[in-house]
């Protein structure tokens, strides 16, 4: 018999739908997926050569619990540089990617009776992360009208006694979107007011377009920088999805919470990737500016061609390698004897006819909508977004 608090929780549905994409391409099928979160492109040489001089010294031992001093100090230096925050050691811990990072936060932070505030739509593992910690998710809807941002007043409805902290993630995953200045410090004030923690999820921050400035909300000024824990690693930027570093600052005290329970669950994160997580932060930067210029190229071509199919629109995303579509239009639509009720259907209607694989804006609390990611090749955008359109002509 598994735990009640096993059985609150689902398999994440970006995942699950990449999974079985995988599973058709493994049976001969041609599947272009759209649905994966992780940059196409091979992570840096010189990042590899810091792993492997890391395995040939013999650096493949446990290290402090919180990350080497040497990646802590890269990571004090980037929030510096990248966004005039300023940390000391203490107030760092490296962990198993930035999934286990907020993990962490939410064992240190969560408990029964609290309430964690969450827009839609949102990353699918926040609510779970909060279920498995015995709190209870509140979700607040955002509008695609305001760009899917979180106006101040529609938070300020969802704040009660129980209200322990709001998480954000800009630019967004689905959305790709972020947000300005002017709404973070209205967003700050509500958490001020309230004595609230801010979870800000930043790991998408070196992927925007248009001259896009990303902002973190920590450096609005020092009080708000007290009651946030701002989240990020090296995987998007990067491309470093499999080494499995991420990394948390924030207040010392729910940092040394964070390093403790760490301890007593994987311990410390990889010795070698933490050496390659070094120089990512550390040495040359121009890899970044190729990836985005190429993810932009293909964000102007996927977004384009999709608002070209009838029933379909999306907003041009600022930022990340996302494009989220509306498609109510064609919910209730059929084909043949299949009703498409919803962004589900769409979904494995997509798979099964169109061998095209994409994730339903249900899986992130936004019905209506699907998430397409274009961190792939322009030859399979193109050819995917060409079966799509067929696939879809066929409704009626």
């Amino acid at each position: 018999m598994i735990s009640e608090r096993a059985s609150r929780i689902k398999p994440s549905a970006t995942l699950a739908m990449d999974a079985k994409a995988k599973e058709m391409t493994a049976k001969g099928i041609d599947v272009v997926s759209f649905a994966v979160g992780e940059p196409d492109f091979d992570t840096p040489d010189n990042i590899k050569a810091a792993a492997i001089k890391a395995i040939n010294s013999g650096f493949t031992k446990y290290t402090p619990v919180a990350g080497i001093p040497e990646l802590k100090d890269a990571v004090i230096n980037k929030f510096k540089r990248d966004n005039n925050l300023e940390y000391k050691r203490d107030e760092i811990v490296v962990s198993c990617g930035a999934k286990h990072s907020l993990y962490n936060v939410a064992q240190a932070l969560y408990g029964p009776g609290d309430e964690i505030i969450i827009p839609t739509p949102y990353w699918v593992s926040y609510p779970d992360q909060v279920l498995l910690n015995d709190a209870t998710p509140v979700f607040v809807e955002t509008a695609e009208a305001d760009r899917f941002r979180l106006r101040p007043e529609a938070l300020s409805e969802k704040i009660t006694k129980n209200t322990r902290a709001i998480i954000l993630n800009f630019p967004s995953n689905p959305t790709g979107l972020t947000y300005d200045k002017k709404t973070l410090e209205g967003i700050a004030e509500l958490v001020l007011k309230h004595n609230l923690y801010i979870i800000s999820d930043e790991i998408y921050e070196k992927l925007l377009y248009d001259g896009t400035k990303h902002i973190s909300i920590a450096s609005i000024d020092w009080e708000v920088k007290k009651r946030t824990i701002v989240i990020n690693g090296p995987s998007k930027t990067y491309s470093m999805t499999g080494w499995r570093i991420g990394y948390a600052a924030g207040d010392i005290d729910v940092m040394k919470a964070v390093a403790n329970i760490q301890s007593q669950s994987t311990s410390n994160p990889t010795s070698i990737s933490q050496k390659a997580a070094v120089e990512a932060l550390n040495g040359p930067q121009d890899f970044i500016d190729t990836m985005v210029v190429e993810f932009d190229k293909r964000r102007r071509y996927l977004v384009g061609e999709l608002n070209t199919i009838p029933g379909v629109s999306c907003l041009m995303p600022e930022g990340a390698f996302y494009a989220f579509a509306n498609v109510k239009k064609i919910m209730g639509k059929s084909a043949g004897n299949r009703a498409l009720n919803n962004s589900s259907d769409l979904a494995a209607y997509l798979l099964e006819d169109a061998h095209t694989a994409l994730v339903p804006g249900s899986a992130f609390g936004a019905e209506g909508y699907i998430r397409m990611s274009y961190a792939t090749s322009m030859e399979k955008i193109k050819e995917g977004v060409a079966r799509i359109k067929t696939s879809l002509a066929k409704l009626s």
